[in-house]
């Protein structure tokens, strides 16, 4: 099971040596003004926006595509859900008295298409920044709220904990489903009730594991002389570089022309 949700795949493209508060940056204003986005000549723009990202990171886009497969059913889900239940425009086919609207169509088409777009530009933060350079930077940027004593370094690596340890969760929930299935136990066919149950020999060994390997990481932490962020150096210092500011000169200006396609 190729599962990349949560990973760093390493590489030596522009967006990898990018700053990582540039990147946070542009991904926390992209999720913002993806819902500014109202014709097809926004959402056209956005999109050319994503796709130059992913082939400019030189991550191949099979091995993208693979890898979020789970998400995928969730796109298409949720356009099916539009297709049904929005009965809103002209009738587009008609099949045993059920109706396909036009409103639907659109409405699902722009939902999903959205969804497609934020899953995948903020995929692009884990896939091009290491755990550290997220902990630093997201430390960085929430520094001002050290003054009303905030744990802004605790906050920033638990953020980045939790991001390295989701690939590593569904890697052993597929293991135990494998082994509970080689075992006979029966995940997919048979009443609700009865998937319901089956699942709980599946929950309970996963809940061991992750205790396991949380408490493990804490022996870690203590064992290496953790102390928290008082007085903690950094091998590498972030700085921005002439890079940085013309890749956000360059969101900037896609942005500007987002709010100038609108009205067409």
């Amino acid at each position: 099971m190729n599962i990349i949700i949560g990973q760093y795949i390493p590489g030596d493209s522009i967006v990898h040596r990018l700053d990582p508060r540039t990147k946070i940056s542009i991904i926390f204003f992209f999720v913002i003004f993806v819902f500014f986005a109202n014709n097809l000549f926004s959402y056209g723009l956005l999109t050319v926006f994503t796709l130059t990202a992913i082939l400019i990171t030189k991550i191949p886009v099979r091995y993208i595509i693979r890898g979020l497969l789970p998400i995928w059913f969730l796109i298409v889900f949720t356009f099916m859900l539009h297709i049904l239940f929005t009965k809103e425009g002209n009738v587009l086919l008609e099949i045993l008295n059920f109706k396909v609207y036009s409103g639907g169509v659109i409405r699902g088409f722009a939902i999903s298409l959205r969804f497609f777009l934020l899953i995948m530009m903020t995929s692009l933060l884990t896939f091009t920044t290491t755990p550290i350079e997220l902990t630093d930077a997201i430390e960085i940027m929430l520094a001002p709220l050290k003054k009303i004593k905030f744990p802004v370094h605790e906050l920033a690596l638990m953020m980045s904990i939790s991001l390295r340890f989701i690939p590593t969760l569904l890697q052993e929930t597929d293991k135990i489903s494998k082994a509970q299935a080689s075992r006979g136990v029966d995940f997919r066919t048979g009443p609700i009730k009865d998937r319901i149950k089956a699942v709980v020999p599946l929950l309970i060994p996963l809940f061991i594991s992750a205790f396991q390997r949380a408490e493990e990481l804490a022996m870690a932490m203590e064992a290496r002389g953790y102390q928290g962020g008082e007085g903690r150096s950094r091998l590498r210092e972030l700085q921005l570089v002439r890079i940085d500011f013309m890749i956000l000169v360059l969101f900037v200006l896609v942005i500007a022309a987002l709010f100038l396609v609108r009205s067409y």
